[in-house]
């Protein structure tokens, strides 16, 4: 955005401090209206022929464009992945307390990924797995939305949890 003298333009379409259109006039001019006034003269739109040019306080222009990205930062939700991994031997306790802490991440709003690694040969064994993910899938149901279907990406099986849409 360029203000004051570093519009080159020679002629601008220019609109005053309030919002009122004064129209097509010389930069000489309005540069003169903008120090009169004790504002500062920014363009616009300079794609336009001829370029709009408003008068303004710059300062408290940015300042607000400032406050008002601050603001929009504020209501910006971050949403992290979580991931918690289990074994196709994973032992019903142990099970449970890493379900409590999926549960407690999706409260908090953040996306799950439950992962079920296989060592060795227990890549013949598939279905252990995929039994672990539908006990894991069967336990969050009520809090979260499975996102997809279960994956094969090299050793580990995984699924994404989200939590569930307010009505």
């Amino acid at each position: 955005m360029r203000i004051n003298s570093q519009i080159r333009a020679k002629e601008v379409r220019l609109i005053d401090h309030d919002g009122t259109q004064v129209g097509v006039v010389g930069i000489e001019e309005a540069l003169n209206l903008s120090k009169e006034r004790g504002l500062d003269l920014v363009e616009v739109s300079p794609n336009v022929s001829p370029p709009v040019c408003k008068i303004m306080d710059y300062g408290k222009y940015l300042y607000k464009q400032k406050k008002k990205l601050q603001e929009s930062k504020k209501k910006q939700r971050n949403i992290q992945v979580k991931e918690v991994k289990f074994r196709p031997r994973t032992d019903t306790h142990d099970m449970e307390y890493k379900i409590n802490n999926m549960r407690k991440f999706i409260l908090q709003g953040n996306r799950v990924k439950c992962s079920v690694f296989f060592r060795g040969r227990e890549m013949l064994h598939l279905e252990l797995g995929k039994n672990v993910i539908e006990r894991v899938v069967a336990a969050m149901e009520d809090i979260a939305d499975v996102d997809g279907n279960p994956k094969m990406e090299g050793r580990l099986l995984s699924v994404y949890f989200m939590p569930k849409k307010k009505k």
